[in-house]
This record gives structure tokens, sequence and C-alpha cells, in this order.
């Protein structure tokens, strides 16, 4: 049987599957949880711990899922060109996205 624990969390608009000591990048979280150091509870959206599958809101009361900021970073630039024919109409953008890099630090089931 499979005795690994992960969880599935939702933050800014994404669902992310992680696991204890995971890093990974999700969109910027603001106010003052956004400083290096501050700590954010995320928000569970199912957990499974080998054989066992928690999904719906009463099993999840009892789910944590904590993570640290480790720094802002920024994702990687988008380009893009619009024109039309003819017109002389054209106008070229860019976006590059502001991203917090967070480290799961724990998930605890009661």
């Amino acid at each position: 049987m499979n005795n690994q624990l992960y969880a599935v969390v939702q933050t800014g608009g994404k669902q992310y599957k992680v696991t204890s000591g995971q890093v990974l990048d999700v969109e910027l979280i603001g106010g003052k949880t956004s400083e290096a150091g501050s700590k954010v509870a995320l928000q569970p959206v199912m957990l499974v711990d080998g054989g066992d599958v928690l999904a719906t809101p009463e099993e999840l009361s009892g789910v944590k899922v904590a993570a640290v900021v480790k720094d802002q970073v920024k994702a990687n630039k988008i380009t893009g060109f619009t024109y039309k024919s003819k017109s002389n109409q054209r106008r070229r953008w860019g976006h590059r996205q502001k991203l917090s890099r967070i480290e799961i630090t724990e998930i605890t089931r009661k």
C-alpha cells in the first residue's frame, strides 16, 4: 500500500498537489503575509493519506496545510504581438507575472 501523505491545496485560483518540504511558485500572496519568512495557511481541497482520501468539507475541517513564504520572484516574460492588416495598426505587449515562492512546512490531520 502507498503510505504517501499529500494534499491538494487552492491558492490564487489554482490548485496544487503538495507534499511536506516541497517548494513551489504560486500567484502573489498579498498583504503582510507576502514578506519573506511569513507563515501562510493554505486551503486544502483534498487530502490523501495512504488509502484514505478526505475530500468533503466536514472531513477537511481538521486538516491544516502550513507554508512559509521564501521569496518574491517573477515568472518568465510572455510577449505578444497583434496587428490588423492594411490599416497600419500594430501593438506589441509583454507581461511578467509576480509570484510568491513558498515552502510547505507541514500537513497535519486530526
